[in-house]
């Protein structure tokens, strides 16, 4: 199997049948070009008389819509695919990705052959690795010495990772995530070093097309209610109107972006300063979900929660419940990034992505790289158009976030299996008896 754009890059003169699809591509490429016997190629040997022969007579509709569109939209779609797939090209394995994310995320790994290529850490194909290759992993999920050891042999590891509009369910009920993130650099989580998403927001110039794209996407999410789960289908009633009210989510205790930008504070030591700062706010302390549905360590017991926030809201969606409030206080959670989309002021005390460009009140020290002012809108077009990969549930296809976006909204994301049927029952299990066990 052979792509036959590269193909015809790599020569120097080709001579083709009037019926063969490399024609047409040598004829696009401004390749020198013979064709020979008779078909619907015959003498087309320009880019306009190709462009002609591939677009006259013919409809084009949108993959994901099924609606009418122009051919430029085709074609701009076809890059897209063709860019995604050159990129997975240069990724000779990946590991740590579970079984039940591979249903969803292979469709983003795929490298237009037969990749992803998944390797166990020990296994042979990973000992003949060449130096100079490039590997994919899910760092939560591979032996720990794994990255280190592929580094000392000139191997490099981008980190696989979910994205920041996910799924409908969570994750820690085996919910296949709708959108990932390959970051070549480091991570968006880890502070202590360069992550492609920082260097987009560092260096790159988002114009004002990209800018208008991000502002009507964040639009969408927020009148939908989306957020990294799902959809919000009820609002919050408001307690205590009149008082200035403040958000403090919980996150997991152990999550690698609390161990590695937390700046060494927990969720007790969150609530503690939160209330320290806002003593004469309404305070809602709302439990991590995964934590909440048993899976996960943060849990902190209810009394003591009680004795600090004026209220604890476990079941309210939290897009809802960020409308509802007048400010946020957070370590690193993804709920920071979602209050500042709906206008909420955001006072973090970790280092999480959104941090140091001119949008937060940081009370952890930033590193010094983050030092260029960023409007919400270029945070939003880095965070959710240039930097991650979504999948439609639909069709299966890569797409954009506001094709994923539309399909949250109209409750056509659900992809569901036994395996989460079996998770979500084992969360509630372990839930009941935290609760009536005596832990609080």
């Amino acid at each position: 199997m052979c792509d036959p754009w590269h193909l015809v890059a790599q020569a120097q003169r080709i001579v083709a049948g009037a019926t063969s699809e490399i024609a047409g591509v040598a004829a696009f490429a401004r390749a020198e070009l013979r064709i020979v016997g008779d078909g619907p190629w015959a003498g087309v040997t320009e880019p306009a008389k190709a462009a002609k022969l591939v677009v006259h007579g013919w409809q084009w509709r949108d993959p994901f819509t099924g609606a009418a569109c122009d051919f430029s939209k085709i074609v701009q779609q076809l890059a897209e695919w063709r860019s995604l797939i050159d990129s997975n090209r240069a990724t000779a394995a990946v590991y740590g990705v579970a079984r039940w994310k591979r249903v969803t995320a292979d469709a983003l790994l795929w490298d237009g052959y037969d990749g992803p290529r998944h390797l166990a850490a020990r296994s042979d194909a990973t000992a003949t690795l060449p130096r100079g290759s490039r590997v994919g992993a899910w760092k939560s999920r591979t032996a720990l010495d794994l990255p280190d050891q592929l580094a000392h042999r000139g191997i490099a590891v981008s980190e696989i990772e979910d994205g920041f509009i996910r799924s409908t369910g969570l994750g820690a009920n085996c919910v296949p995530p709708l959108s990932i993130i390959v970051d070549h650099a480091g991570i968006y989580f880890d502070p202590s070093g360069p992550s492609d998403l920082e260097i987009i927001l560092a260096e790159a110039e988002i114009g004002p097309e990209l800018q208008r794209r991000a502002a009507a996407l964040r639009a969408r999410l927020v009148a939908a209610g989306i957020g990294k789960y799902g959809r919000a289908v009820t609002a919050v009633t408001v307690a205590a109107p009149g008082r200035r009210r403040v958000l403090v989510p919980g996150q997991v205790a152990d999550d690698r972006s609390v161990l590695s930008g937390g700046a060494g504070a927990d969720n007790l030591t969150l609530l503690q300063r939160a209330r320290a700062l806002e003593p004469d706010a309404w305070i809602i302390y709302r439990p991590h979900p995964d934590v909440e549905a048993g899976h996960r360590a943060g849990h902190i017991p209810e009394a003591t929660v009680r004795a600090l926030a004026d209220e604890i809201d476990r079941a309210s969606p939290i897009a809802a419940l960020i409308d509802s409030v007048d400010a946020l206080h957070t370590l690193t959670s993804l709920a920071g990034f979602e209050a500042l989309m709906r206008g909420k002021a955001v006072t973090t005390h970790g280092v999480p992505f959104y941090a140091g460009w001119g949008l937060t009140r940081d009370l952890a020290p930033v590193p010094a790289r983050r030092g260029r002012s960023r409007t919400l809108d270029e945070l939003v077009a880095a965070a959710l158009i240039l930097y991650p990969r979504y999948l439609d549930p639909v069709s299966r296809l890569p797409c954009s976030p506001e094709i994923l976006v539309e399909r949250l909204a109209s409750d056509r994301a659900k992809v569901s299996s036994p395996l989460v049927i079996l998770r979500s029952l084992q969360g509630r299990a372990s839930t009941w008896v935290r609760r009536f066990g005596g832990q609080g």
